[in-house]
């Protein structure tokens, strides 16, 4: 399934225009990091995003919680006034699980590196 992020940022932009909302209202209207906002408004940095960050937006916006996905994934995006999928929540947290233990396993990694540079720093010299 092919992403369109382009269409995300459009989606976004023409929607905070015609709210008159500015960057940093949306990052605190939404409690989605500013930088995170401007990535997806400015389509600066292409990456995958938890479904919690695109529903966020989307319902901050005054969408469906998932009118942002349904763009991402060039689908219709449902009526607000529709049901939210039952099942999307479950996905939401499981992305946001899988994207913190990635974070987890970055830091540990970030550790293992540091700790091998002390050890041969304080290893006896042969």
């Amino acid at each position: 399934m092919t992403e369109d992020w382009a269409a995300v940022a459009k989606a976004i932009n023409m929607r905070v225009n015609e709210l008159g909302w500015r960057q940093r209202e949306l990052a605190e209207r939404s409690h989605v990091s500013q930088a995170i906002v401007r990535e997806l408004q400015h389509h600066t940095v292409e990456r995958r995003r938890s479904a919690r960050t695109l529903e966020a937006l989307s319902t901050t916006l005054g969408w469906h919680p998932q009118h942002l996905l349904a763009v991402l994934q060039n689908r219709t995006p449902p009526h607000p006034d529709e049901p939210a999928d039952d099942g999307h929540e479950l996905w939401s947290r499981l992305d946001a699980l899988e994207q913190r233990l990635a974070e987890i396993t970055d830091r540990l990694e970030d550790v293992q590196m540091s700790l091998a540079t002390v050890v041969e720093h304080v290893k006896p010299k042969r």
